[in-house]
């Protein structure tokens, strides 16, 4: 079973839909990198990055979110404050899916001091 960006984020919405995230913007894209779903959880603003895997090869999709990986959301989030203007405090998840599992990483890594 093979699942394209496009899917994967459209299973990885559902799921958030469902955990009571509402769905801001997706693909959002700036010279330094993409987010692949913002969402907001009650009064929080939400960077959500989407990694799906079919097989457990590479550490799984967790792994795929690395320092490198994790400095290009942050900075594409930080371009999306300013941008907004948007002041609400934030947060970087992680949905992994994986055939017949999608698992939710909530708060998965912080912007280093």
């Amino acid at each position: 079973m093979s699942m394209n960006g496009d899917e994967s984020e459209d299973k990885a919405c559902h799921f958030l839909k469902q955990e009571g995230y509402r769905i801001v913007a997706r693909n959002w894209r700036t010279q330094s990198g993409e987010v692949d779903i913002i969402a907001r959880d009650k009064d929080v603003l939400v960077f959500v990055e989407v990694k799906a895997r079919t097989g457990a090869g590479f550490g799984g999709p967790e792994a795929a979110v690395d320092d490198a990986k994790q400095r290009r959301l942050i900075s594409a989030a930080l371009a999306f404050l300013e941008k907004t203007q948007c002041d609400l405090p934030t947060r970087f998840d992680v949905v992994t899916i994986r055939p017949n599992e999608v698992h939710l990483y909530q708060d998965a890594f912080h912007v280093p001091d």
